[in-house]
Protein backbone atom coordinates (compact mmCIF):
# COMPACT_ATOMS: atom_id res chain seq x y z
CA UNK A 1 0.00 0.00 0.00
CA UNK A 2 1.11 3.20 -1.26
CA UNK A 3 0.66 5.71 1.47
CA UNK A 4 1.48 9.08 3.01
CA UNK A 5 5.19 9.38 2.53
CA UNK A 6 5.11 7.89 -0.73
CA UNK A 7 2.60 10.30 -1.96
CA UNK A 8 4.48 13.52 -0.55
CA UNK A 9 7.58 12.61 -2.50
CA UNK A 10 5.78 11.93 -5.45
CA UNK A 11 3.87 15.38 -5.60
CA UNK A 12 7.47 16.95 -4.45
CA UNK A 13 8.74 15.72 -7.87
CA UNK A 14 5.76 16.77 -9.52
CA UNK A 15 6.01 20.06 -8.19
CA UNK A 16 9.62 20.42 -8.81
CA UNK A 17 9.05 19.14 -12.17
CA UNK A 18 6.21 21.55 -12.88
CA UNK A 19 8.43 24.49 -12.31
CA UNK A 20 11.40 23.88 -14.42
CA UNK A 21 8.98 22.91 -17.26
CA UNK A 22 6.96 26.47 -16.89
CA UNK A 23 10.14 28.27 -16.52
CA UNK A 24 11.96 26.63 -19.31
CA UNK A 25 9.45 26.10 -21.55
CA UNK A 26 8.88 29.96 -21.89
CA UNK A 27 11.46 30.61 -24.01
CA UNK A 28 10.57 27.57 -26.42
CA UNK A 29 10.37 28.21 -30.22
CA UNK A 30 7.15 25.74 -29.86
CA UNK A 31 3.59 26.52 -30.90
CA UNK A 32 1.47 28.05 -28.12
CA UNK A 33 -1.00 24.76 -27.72
CA UNK A 34 2.21 22.56 -27.22
CA UNK A 35 3.42 24.84 -24.76
CA UNK A 36 0.57 24.46 -22.44
CA UNK A 37 -0.08 20.66 -23.16
CA UNK A 38 3.61 20.26 -22.16
CA UNK A 39 2.16 21.72 -18.99
CA UNK A 40 -0.83 20.27 -18.07
CA UNK A 41 0.72 16.87 -18.79
CA UNK A 42 4.06 17.68 -15.99
CA UNK A 43 1.08 18.66 -13.74
CA UNK A 44 -0.38 15.39 -13.72
CA UNK A 45 2.45 12.94 -14.42
CA UNK A 46 5.54 15.12 -12.67
CA UNK A 47 9.00 13.67 -13.81
CA UNK A 48 7.60 11.73 -16.57
CA UNK A 49 6.50 14.87 -18.85
CA UNK A 50 9.46 16.55 -17.72
CA UNK A 51 11.67 13.70 -18.86
CA UNK A 52 10.02 13.58 -22.22
CA UNK A 53 10.01 17.46 -22.97
CA UNK A 54 13.63 18.16 -21.99
CA UNK A 55 14.41 14.35 -24.47
CA UNK A 56 11.58 15.47 -27.39
CA UNK A 57 11.15 19.07 -27.36
CA UNK A 58 14.00 20.89 -25.29
CA UNK A 59 16.61 22.48 -28.10
CA UNK A 60 19.89 21.56 -27.54
CA UNK A 61 21.18 25.06 -29.06
CA UNK A 62 19.42 28.12 -29.72
CA UNK A 63 17.13 28.22 -33.62
CA UNK A 64 17.71 24.40 -33.67
CA UNK A 65 14.16 23.80 -32.58
CA UNK A 66 12.64 22.88 -35.85
CA UNK A 67 15.90 20.55 -37.18
CA UNK A 68 15.61 19.32 -33.93
CA UNK A 69 12.43 17.88 -33.20
CA UNK A 70 11.77 16.57 -37.31
CA UNK A 71 12.96 13.13 -36.41
CA UNK A 72 9.52 11.27 -36.51
CA UNK A 73 9.43 9.79 -33.14
CA UNK A 74 10.21 13.62 -31.32
CA UNK A 75 7.08 14.90 -34.00
CA UNK A 76 5.04 11.39 -32.29
CA UNK A 77 5.91 12.35 -29.14
CA UNK A 78 4.56 15.85 -29.55
CA UNK A 79 1.26 14.32 -31.11
CA UNK A 80 1.08 11.73 -27.92
CA UNK A 81 1.20 14.32 -25.68
CA UNK A 82 -0.96 16.77 -27.22
CA UNK A 83 -3.80 13.75 -26.83
CA UNK A 84 -2.88 12.87 -23.49
CA UNK A 85 -2.87 16.39 -22.27
CA UNK A 86 -6.33 17.13 -23.73
CA UNK A 87 -8.28 14.23 -23.49
CA UNK A 88 -6.75 13.53 -20.33
CA UNK A 89 -8.26 16.39 -18.78
CA UNK A 90 -12.00 15.24 -20.16
CA UNK A 91 -10.78 11.57 -18.70
CA UNK A 92 -9.76 12.64 -15.11
CA UNK A 93 -12.51 15.13 -14.53
CA UNK A 94 -15.35 12.43 -15.68
CA UNK A 95 -13.02 9.87 -13.09
CA UNK A 96 -13.41 12.46 -9.87
CA UNK A 97 -16.61 13.39 -10.62
CA UNK A 98 -17.81 9.70 -11.35
CA UNK A 99 -16.08 8.31 -7.93
CA UNK A 100 -17.55 11.92 -5.84
CA UNK A 101 -21.36 10.72 -7.31
CA UNK A 102 -20.62 6.93 -6.90
CA UNK A 103 -22.19 6.70 -10.59
CA UNK A 104 -22.10 2.27 -11.47
CA UNK A 105 -18.79 1.39 -13.38
CA UNK A 106 -20.62 1.72 -16.92
CA UNK A 107 -21.71 5.06 -16.43
CA UNK A 108 -18.37 5.84 -15.02
CA UNK A 109 -16.64 4.73 -18.26
CA UNK A 110 -19.70 6.61 -20.49
CA UNK A 111 -19.43 9.61 -18.64
CA UNK A 112 -14.97 9.71 -18.77
CA UNK A 113 -14.90 8.52 -22.65
CA UNK A 114 -17.70 11.75 -23.11
CA UNK A 115 -15.66 14.16 -21.56
CA UNK A 116 -11.98 12.86 -22.96
CA UNK A 117 -13.30 12.71 -25.96
CA UNK A 118 -15.25 16.32 -26.32
CA UNK A 119 -13.07 17.86 -24.92
CA UNK A 120 -9.87 16.74 -26.83
CA UNK A 121 -11.79 17.23 -29.96
CA UNK A 122 -13.83 20.25 -29.51
CA UNK A 123 -10.87 23.00 -27.84
CA UNK A 124 -7.36 20.95 -27.64
CA UNK A 125 -7.63 19.69 -31.14
CA UNK A 126 -9.81 21.20 -33.66
CA UNK A 127 -10.16 25.19 -31.47
CA UNK A 128 -6.67 24.95 -31.11
CA UNK A 129 -5.12 24.02 -34.39
CA UNK A 130 -7.25 25.71 -36.87
CA UNK A 131 -4.89 27.31 -38.47
CA UNK A 132 -3.66 23.61 -39.70
CA UNK A 133 -7.16 23.32 -41.74
CA UNK A 134 -6.81 27.00 -43.39
CA UNK A 135 -8.03 29.22 -40.20
CA UNK A 136 -11.54 26.97 -40.40
CA UNK A 137 -12.84 25.34 -37.16
CA UNK A 138 -15.51 23.55 -39.21
CA UNK A 139 -13.47 21.97 -41.43
CA UNK A 140 -10.50 21.59 -38.78
CA UNK A 141 -13.25 19.51 -36.47
CA UNK A 142 -13.71 17.41 -39.56
CA UNK A 143 -9.54 16.98 -40.12
CA UNK A 144 -9.20 16.09 -36.27
CA UNK A 145 -12.30 13.44 -35.89
CA UNK A 146 -10.62 10.46 -37.17
CA UNK A 147 -6.94 11.24 -35.54
CA UNK A 148 -8.78 12.44 -31.83
CA UNK A 149 -11.67 9.00 -32.16
CA UNK A 150 -8.67 6.46 -32.72
CA UNK A 151 -6.07 8.30 -30.64
CA UNK A 152 -8.34 8.69 -27.74
CA UNK A 153 -9.95 5.28 -27.84
CA UNK A 154 -6.14 3.69 -27.16
CA UNK A 155 -5.95 6.60 -24.52
CA UNK A 156 -8.41 5.54 -22.44
CA UNK A 157 -7.67 1.64 -23.35
CA UNK A 158 -4.67 1.81 -21.36
CA UNK A 159 -6.27 4.60 -18.85
CA UNK A 160 -8.86 2.56 -17.54
CA UNK A 161 -7.15 -1.24 -16.27
CA UNK A 162 -4.18 1.21 -15.17
CA UNK A 163 -6.93 3.09 -12.75
CA UNK A 164 -8.07 -0.08 -11.84
CA UNK A 165 -5.39 -2.08 -11.06
CA UNK A 166 -3.56 0.73 -9.33
CA UNK A 167 -6.30 1.83 -7.03
CA UNK A 168 -6.79 -0.81 -4.54
CA UNK A 169 -2.61 -0.57 -3.60
CA UNK A 170 -2.86 3.35 -2.78
CA UNK A 171 -4.77 5.37 0.35
CA UNK A 172 -7.36 7.05 -0.55
CA UNK A 173 -6.88 5.95 -4.21
CA UNK A 174 -10.95 6.09 -4.71
CA UNK A 175 -11.53 9.27 -2.61
CA UNK A 176 -11.38 12.38 -5.24
CA UNK A 177 -10.67 14.86 -2.51
CA UNK A 178 -7.65 12.48 -1.42
CA UNK A 179 -4.26 12.85 -2.69
CA UNK A 180 -4.25 9.31 -3.63
CA UNK A 181 -6.65 9.34 -6.22
CA UNK A 182 -4.19 12.11 -7.96
CA UNK A 183 -1.53 10.01 -7.86
CA UNK A 184 -3.56 6.88 -9.33
CA UNK A 185 -4.61 9.42 -12.28
CA UNK A 186 -1.16 9.97 -12.89
CA UNK A 187 -0.43 6.39 -13.13
CA UNK A 188 -3.40 5.93 -15.50
CA UNK A 189 -2.55 9.05 -17.85
CA UNK A 190 1.42 7.42 -18.05
CA UNK A 191 0.16 3.98 -19.24
CA UNK A 192 -2.37 5.43 -21.37
CA UNK A 193 0.23 7.82 -23.25
CA UNK A 194 2.27 4.46 -23.46
CA UNK A 195 -1.18 3.38 -24.94
CA UNK A 196 -1.64 6.13 -27.22
CA UNK A 197 1.92 5.82 -29.22
CA UNK A 198 1.78 3.78 -31.64
CA UNK A 199 -1.37 4.73 -33.39
CA UNK A 200 0.06 8.25 -33.27
CA UNK A 201 2.75 7.08 -34.88
CA UNK A 202 0.72 6.20 -37.59
CA UNK A 203 -1.42 9.16 -38.03
CA UNK A 204 2.02 11.54 -38.07
CA UNK A 205 3.44 9.18 -40.03
CA UNK A 206 0.39 9.69 -42.61
CA UNK A 207 0.49 13.27 -42.07
CA UNK A 208 -3.26 12.73 -40.48
CA UNK A 209 -2.16 14.12 -37.25
CA UNK A 210 0.45 17.44 -36.65
CA UNK A 211 3.50 16.50 -34.30
CA UNK A 212 5.65 18.86 -32.74
CA UNK A 213 5.19 22.38 -33.86
CA UNK A 214 7.74 25.13 -34.28
CA UNK A 215 5.93 28.27 -34.48
CA UNK A 216 6.91 30.49 -36.99
CA UNK A 217 9.29 33.61 -37.17
CA UNK A 218 7.15 36.68 -37.64
CA UNK A 219 8.83 37.09 -41.40
CA UNK A 220 8.01 33.37 -41.70
CA UNK A 221 4.74 33.85 -40.52
CA UNK A 222 4.07 36.19 -42.89
CA UNK A 223 5.56 33.93 -45.87
CA UNK A 224 3.91 31.30 -45.48
CA UNK A 225 0.52 32.45 -44.15
CA UNK A 226 0.21 30.47 -40.92
CA UNK A 227 0.61 27.17 -40.40
CA UNK A 228 1.03 24.11 -42.58
CA UNK A 229 -2.07 22.14 -43.49
CA UNK A 230 -2.63 18.76 -42.55
CA UNK A 231 -2.94 16.63 -46.25
CA UNK A 232 -3.50 13.16 -45.07
CA UNK A 233 -2.00 9.84 -46.87
CA UNK A 234 -4.12 7.23 -45.56
CA UNK A 235 -6.92 5.56 -47.62
CA UNK A 236 -10.36 4.99 -46.75
CA UNK A 237 -10.23 1.21 -46.28
CA UNK A 238 -6.77 2.00 -43.74
CA UNK A 239 -8.82 4.03 -41.90
CA UNK A 240 -11.71 2.36 -41.45
CA UNK A 241 -9.65 -0.66 -40.01
CA UNK A 242 -7.51 1.34 -37.50
CA UNK A 243 -10.34 2.36 -36.31
CA UNK A 244 -11.85 -0.62 -35.91
CA UNK A 245 -8.90 -2.01 -34.25
CA UNK A 246 -8.77 0.94 -31.95
CA UNK A 247 -12.56 0.51 -30.57
CA UNK A 248 -11.70 -3.51 -30.50
CA UNK A 249 -8.99 -2.87 -28.32
CA UNK A 250 -11.06 -0.21 -25.71
CA UNK A 251 -13.98 -2.84 -25.58
CA UNK A 252 -11.46 -5.76 -24.57
CA UNK A 253 -9.79 -3.02 -22.08
CA UNK A 254 -13.19 -2.44 -20.38
CA UNK A 255 -14.02 -6.24 -20.45
CA UNK A 256 -11.12 -7.30 -18.81
CA UNK A 257 -11.56 -4.19 -16.11
CA UNK A 258 -14.92 -4.99 -15.27
CA UNK A 259 -14.60 -8.44 -14.88
CA UNK A 260 -11.59 -7.55 -12.69
CA UNK A 261 -13.90 -5.56 -10.55
CA UNK A 262 -16.31 -8.54 -10.08
CA UNK A 263 -13.67 -10.86 -8.83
Amino acid sequence: MLREGGLVLWFVLVALSTAFVVFDIRSSPSHPVLKWAFVILVLFTGPFAAFLYVLGCREPLKDTHSMYVAALWRQVLGSTMHCAAGDGIGIIVGAALAQYWRLEPSVHLVLEYLLGFGFGWVFFQALAMRDMAGGSYLRSLGQTFLPEFVSMNLLMAGMVPAMALVRPYVLGGANPLAAGFWFVMSAALIAGFVFAFPVNWWLVARDLKHGMVTSPSPAEEEAEEGMPEMRGGASIAAKASVSLLTIAILALSIALTLNLARM
